[in-house]
């Protein structure tokens, strides 16, 4: 059985023997599948009225302790999204009553960002969907599989220096 990214390696040999192409095998099929992942991901959210950022924003804050409140910054440490999205996110969140800005009590011009209830209740139904879809995409997988490709795929990011200190 071949992919698409086969045909593609076939081509370049054929046109660059002299080239090992070999690298392209796992970068091709990963770029691939980052794209077919994110338009699943995005029509789960979607059903939901969120994006993905807007959807990471709300777990990352579920994944705290209540009172499920971080500073904006400690918020895009912790979560997939930059800098210049976390306000832009913050403001969408916050005008939809899913997150509460507030004055940092121990410094005046902090801000912690606090889930709202209904926030809080959005991403409880959300999360469901989501880790369904997951495991939907990762159904040709054993168990086994896919914590050997876990492994491999966090040895790639830590090598390129995403890790956590």
């Amino acid at each position: 059985m071949a992919d698409q990214v086969d045909s593609i390696l076939r081509q370049w040999h054929a046109q660059r023997p002299d080239l090992d192409v070999s690298p392209m095998a796992v970068i091709g099929r990963l770029s691939r599948l980052s794209r077919l992942i994110d338009a699943e991901l995005s029509r789960t959210f979607a059903g939901h009225g969120l994006d993905r950022a807007s959807f990471d924003v709300l777990a990352t804050l579920r994944r705290c302790d209540p009172p499920h409140r971080l500073t904006p910054a400690a918020l895009m440490r912790a979560s997939m999204v930059t800098s210049g999205a976390v306000t832009q996110r913050l403001d969408r969140l916050e005008s939809r009553g899913l997150v509460r800005r507030t004055p940092s009590d121990s410094d005046g011009r902090g801000v912690h960002v606090t889930l709202t209830a209904e926030g809080l209740a959005l991403v409880d139904r959300a999360l469901p969907d989501h880790l369904a879809t997951e495991q939907r995409l990762l159904a040709a997988l054993t168990g086994r599989r896919r914590e050997q490709l876990a492994t491999t795929l966090r040895d790639l990011l830590e090598s390129l220096g995403d890790s956590t200190p």
